[in-house]
């Protein structure tokens, strides 16, 4: 079981009463780093070098009465798809296996200014296309919860290590569900921000992309108020006080609690798990009002449609060798390109129509509320699962994603958070969702979830 971590609140005010150094604590994590890698194998390059000398400097404007803000001197930890001047991004990727950008992606730059020093880069499915964080250029990534398990992808480093304790906060890409899928295996929090939100940063050269209509960058952090900091810092918006009143803090809010789609072939302890969860909204205040999303597997079609045509003509450039590629990408690349242009023209029309229908849904609701996967971390050799009425063996991609695809299509917030833990001591992930531009809602709740069930 990992061992419990300080918060970055909780680190920030350690620094400034001088009980650590930004030097020690970076030292600090650079030793759970490389200890812990041995493990979890959730770091492909480890920066001592520049942490250590970083910390120098952070700790001297601390000296000087300089303070950058929530984050001087925190540790961090970058996916490996996210460009950094200088230093190796692989992208997990054979192909990139030594490439050194000469550019920071904008996030990078933002993070640094805020005062965060990167420890490392963290693993990921290849090119950021699985769930899984199998990769067979760089190895797979562990659960920190039980080493046999996935650490689930594409973010698949950065929840290990967050989850793990080595980092409070660690940065993740999202077009399917790669930064709550790992939120949920790894017992930590992730944020797929509204579509756009992170302008600059999501799309192009210097965060790789994948689908790039709906490829989300957010954070994955040990707390919701730690999450939502990163976020603040990542969208450069100001952060709100923390405010969570101690009697009824969702007093008024309208949760959603979506039925059919969401709660069929679950996992029994993630349904019972969730349903608690949901009790504890209604103990704090909230509204529960049962809801219906309809089309979702029409949803999930036409997001599958354009993400398998644009991830193949996106990796199409980098190369057209199939001894470059691992074999579930690459039978993933051949998928795309037997999408035809009148049938992606079809799915963009039809998802614009879906969300256009589907938006009703925040007349009636504040929120959202969903188990963030239907099941706890699969084995690291699963590659089926049995699922469904009557269970049929099917990909565990398919399964792992079923429940976070959706929001990608429609680019409304999502955040996964901690709300349980199965017996054998899984981390169960639940999901909240709001309208676009709503993440102070989701912060809300999630953090009155969070201190309502006392994990």
């Amino acid at each position: 079981m990992p061992a419990a971590f300080p918060t970055i609140t909780e680190l920030a005010g350690r620094l400034r009463r001088r009980e650590i150094s930004v030097g020690e604590l970076v030292d600090d994590a650079l030793q759970r780093a490389t200890d812990e890698n041995l493990r979890l194998n959730a770091f492909i390059t480890i920066t001592e070098e520049q942490a250590r000398a970083r910390a120098l400097e952070l700790d001297a404007l601390l000296a000087a009465g300089t303070d950058l803000g929530p984050l001087h001197g925190i540790p961090i930890a970058h996916k490996d798809c996210i460009c950094t001047a200088g230093i190796r991004t692989t992208g997990g990727s054979k192909i990139l296996a030594d490439y050194i950008p000469k550019r920071s992606a904008k996030v990078v730059m933002d993070l640094e200014a805020a005062g965060a020093v990167m420890i490392g880069k963290t693993g990921l499915h290849e090119f950021t296309y699985g769930i899984s964080g199998v990769n067979p250029h760089f190895g797979p990534v562990h659960n920190p919860w039980d080493l046999t398990r996935v650490s689930g992808g594409s973010s698949s480093g950065s929840g290990a290590a967050v989850g793990a304790g080595i980092v409070p906060f660690a940065t993740g890409t999202d077009t399917g569900g790669s930064i709550r899928i790992p939120a949920s295996f790894c017992g930590c929090v992730g944020l797929k921000p509204t579509y756009g939100r992170q302008k600059g940063n999501t799309v192009g050269r210097l965060v790789m992309p994948l689908g790039k209509s709906q490829d989300h960058l957010g954070p994955m952090a040990r707390t919701v108020r730690d999450c939502e900091i990163a976020h603040c810092i990542m969208t450069g918006i100001a952060i709100p006080e923390c405010s969570i009143a101690d009697d009824a803090p969702l007093k008024g809010l309208r949760i959603g609690m979506p039925t059919a789609y969401f709660w069929q072939f679950l996992d029994p302890e993630v349904e019972r798990a969730c349903l608690r969860a949901i009790g504890m909204t209604a103990e704090l205040g909230a509204e529960i009002h049962e809801v219906t999303l309809p089309r979702m597997e029409e949803v999930m079609h036409v997001a599958r449609i354009i993400l398998l045509s644009e991830a193949a003509w996106e990796l199409h450039r980098r190369s057209t060798n199939q001894a470059d590629f691992g074999a579930d990408v690459w039978a993933l690349i051949q998928q795309g390109y037997k999408v035809e242009k009148p049938a992606l023209r079809d799915a963009f029309e039809a998802r614009r129509l879906l969300k256009k229908q589907l938006n009703n849904i925040w007349n009636e609701v504040d929120c959202l509320i969903t188990p963030t996967t239907p099941t706890t971390a699969f084995r690291i050799d699963q590659t089926e699962m049995l699922f469904g009425e009557p269970p049929t063996l099917t990909d565990v991609r398919a399964v792992t994603t079923r429940l976070t695809r959706p929001f990608n299509a429609l680019g409304w917030p999502a955040l996964s958070l901690p709300c349980g833990f199965t017996e054998a001591k899984l981390p169960i992930g639940l999901q909240l969702i709001a309208a676009d531009g709503r993440e102070d809602t989701l912060f809300r709740v999630g953090e009155a979830l969070e201190r309502g069930l006392a994990l």
